[in-house]
């Protein structure tokens, strides 16, 4: 991490110039939440997943609270990158301003478990075990925490969006892979938010090293700092610039702006190139939480049909092989099908992970 620090310097001045027990321990559902338990009647969560994604979640659960316990659940969300929110909740010190953390690198959920600042969910065992423990070779992508802090939600892919008629107009094929950002004719044109202050910017350096190799990764990112005309301020930002015409492309995410400036009616498209790493979105809640029972419950609720719906109409895929995106013709379901290349479930296709969080969190 130290030396991608110096590597964004470095893009800079290139620039200038001209957030359970384990299954062994797991309560049964009964046990986990008691027919006719009540829960608390708020909700917090702080988060790097965008508004479009969270809010419709939180929405769909305080539905789901106010049918099942008949509780009206107050929700907000702290929107923060996933460095902001993990330096958030280790400055809390066990006595969170959120109950929930959500989003971001897996890594990260490890190292606050690590510093006490996460609790067991506690979840029932038929959710937990609706989840496999991983996907991806020949690196596997964990989908749990083997001992219960934290849980994936949403596979997601970290990937390319391109503005096709700029592409046009500069002669460039439609992109394909990574590589088809270094091409000359791009200068400028691409857009990308640092890896120091997003973790899938960060992760998607590290597939980059991990695949090429640190001599030809590094010479890669160089290049790839030619054609760079823009660090935004958020990884969220990319897809908006490129969106309305600003740049042509960049490193997106599609839950993050991407789709829904698609949505919107942007011309953008969205490409996950070979290797590139796909999230399971993880969500834990945090040690000292004001509200454990509200945020065990929408942990449960988002991996139940009902909860994954949210997910899949909006261009991300379930965390369970139970479920495939699907809508009617013309639905959010289906257009996010079309936008993320006709995937309707990762359990479906072969996943190629070269991205070793291990291995990244000493670079």
């Amino acid at each position: 991490m130290t030396r991608l620090i110096a590597a964004v310097a470095a893009l800079a001045l290139l620039l200038s110039a001209p957030g359970f027990v384990g299954p062994a321990r797991a309560q049964s559902p009964a046990a986990a939440q008691p027919a006719g338990a009540q829960i608390e009647g708020e909700l917090n969560l702080i988060t790097p997943i965008s508004k479009f994604i969270h809010d419709a979640s939180l929405k769909a659960f305080a539905d789901y609270a106010r049918e099942k316990w008949n509780v009206t659940v107050k929700v907000n969300a702290i929107p923060a990158g996933t460095p902001v929110a993990y330096g958030r909740i280790v400055e809390w010190k066990g006595k969170p301003e959120a109950d929930i953390f959500w989003g971001g690198e897996s890594a990260l959920f490890e190292k606050l478990a690590e510093q006490k600042l996460l609790q067991k969910l506690e979840i029932s065992r038929a959710a937990w075990e609706s989840i496999p423990a991983s996907i991806g070779k020949p690196k596997p992508i964990p989908l749990k925490d083997k001992d219960g802090y934290w849980v994936g939600t949403a596979l997601e892919p970290y990937g390319l969006v391109y503005h096709p008629r700029r592409l046009q107009r500069l002669g460039v094929a439609e992109l394909k892979d990574w590589e088809d950002l270094l091409n000359p004719k791009l200068k400028g044109e691409v857009a990308q938010c640092a890896p120091t202050r997003s973790s899938s910017s960060n992760a998607t350096y590290e597939v980059m090293l991990s695949m090429l190799g640190e001599e030809k990764g590094w010479e890669w990112l160089t290049r790839l700092a030619a054609n760079t005309g823009h660090f935004t301020a958020r990884s969220r930002d990319v897809p908006t610039v490129v969106a309305k015409g600003e740049f042509t492309a960049g490193f997106a995410v599609p839950s993050y702006m991407a789709f829904e400036e698609k949505l919107a009616g942007f011309d953008i498209k969205f490409v996950a190139p070979r290797n590139a790493f796909v999230t399971p979105e993880p969500m834990a809640i945090l040690a000292g939480a004001r509200n454990p029972k509200a945020a065990r419950a929408f942990v449960e609720f988002l991996l139940t049909e009902r909860g994954q719906k949210v997910f899949m109409e909006r261009g991300l895929f379930p965390i369970t092989p139970k479920f495939k995106v699907q809508g009617a013709p013309g639905s959010t379901a289906e257009l996010a099908v079309e936008f993320t290349g006709g995937v309707r479930s990762y359990f479906d296709r072969d996943v190629s992970n070269v991205y070793d969080e291990t291995v990244a969190a000493k670079r």
